[in-house]
C-alpha cells in the first residue's frame, strides 16, 4: 500500500483536467473532506456550459467512486478547533476551509496533498503536506 492521502480541492480539479499523474496515485489510500466536494460541486454549479457542467458532474462521480469522502464529526470539530487556537494564537491566519482539510488529515493520519502554496499545510502542528 501507497501513501495515506487527503486530497485538497486543487488536485480535484487538476485531476479533472488531466493536469496530474492520475497513475502516481493508483498506490495510494486516498480521501477527501466532504468540503472538498462542496468546492467541487461550487465549480458544477457554475460552469458556463451545459457541457462543462456535464463533464465536472461526471469527473465527480468518479472521483468520489474511488476515494473515501469523510464526514465533519465531533473529532474532526476538535482537531479543527485546535488548529484554529493555533493560527489566531500565531497571528497567521488561514483559509477556513483549508483547516477543515488539516483537522481532517490529523484525525485520519494521512498527509495533505495540495498544489496551493500559499494554504502552507506543513506549517500546521501534526500536518504532514505533500505535492502532487
Amino acid at each position: 500500500m501507497g501513501r495515506r492521502l487527503i486530497l485538497d480541492t486543487n488536485v480535484l480539479i487538476a485531476y479533472e483536467r488531466g493536469t496530474i499523474d492520475r497513475a502516481a496515485l493508483d498506490s495510494d489510500e486516498l480521501a477527501v473532506a466532504a468540503v472538498s466536494i462542496a468546492e467541487y460541486r461550487v465549480g458544477i454549479e457554475l460552469a458556463d456550459t451545459p457541457q462543462r457542467t456535464a463533464d465536472r458532474s461526471r469527473a465527480l462521480a468518479a472521483i468520489t467512486s474511488v476515494v473515501d469522502v469523510l464526514d465533519y464529526t465531533e473529532t474532526t470539530a476538535a482537531m479543527h478547533a485546535s488548529l484554529l487556537a493555533h493560527v489566531r494564537r500565531s497571528g497567521t491566519p488561514r483559509g477556513a476551509r483549508d483547516l477543515i482539510i488539516a483537522a481532517h488529515a490529523l484525525q485520519s493520519g494521512r498527509m495533505v496533498m495540495s498544489r496551493d502554496s500559499k494554504a502552507r499545510f506543513g506549517d500546521l502542528p501534526g500536518v504532514i503536506a505533500v505535492e502532487p
